[in-house]
């Protein structure tokens, strides 16, 4: 997707009320961690699809094991900054892992509906997703799920509070 962020609404509204086995700092991260290719095709005007093999659902989980390595590292800053949001964070590896390929496919089926060059099923050459849904609706649907992450949040702060 051209802006990262509309992929944090569908997953905080998966990952927040599954914190407990889908690690939520690590389910979204993955998706900047995605849009890096796409990020670099751009700003070197390089001759390669925009979005190449971190757009597929054999590679992606690299980056999302990846992402995953880097929050694990970072796991006690993590704590505190979710502590900053009344979130409660139970860091453990496997959970970082699975939110990481769980996340990095979640990008790759959300973005191959919009765009052409993805080739999500590599090294298969065709996106059988490409316009299965338009892309307003896919921004339209990506933008709705912010709405009912964020009363999730809220419930989340309430239940915080009495802990």
């Amino acid at each position: 997707m051209p802006f990262t962020p509309y992929h944090f609404g569908p997953n905080a509204l998966i990952a927040l009320p599954l914190q407990r086995h889908i690690d939520l700092p690590v389910f979204l991260l993955v998706n900047v961690t995605i849009d890096i290719e796409p990020l670099i095709v751009l700003s070197f005007n390089l001759n390669e699809p925009l979005h190449g093999i971190s757009h597929t659902f054999l590679f992606s989980p690299l980056l999302g094991f990846l992402t995953a390595l880097l929050c694990f590292f970072l796991r006690h800053y993590l704590v505190r900054l979710l502590a900053f949001f009344r979130l409660s964070y139970f860091p453990s590896f496997f959970n970082m892992v699975l939110a990481g390929v769980l996340g990095a496919w979640l990008h790759v089926f959300l973005d191959a509906p919009i765009y052409q060059d993805i080739k999500p099923f590599f090294p298969f050459k065709s996106n059988p997703l490409f316009n299965v849904l338009e892309p307003p609706t896919v921004y339209l649907i990506c933008a709705l799920c912010f709405l009912p992450a964020i009363f999730l949040y809220i419930l989340h702060i309430r239940h915080w509070k009495r802990a």
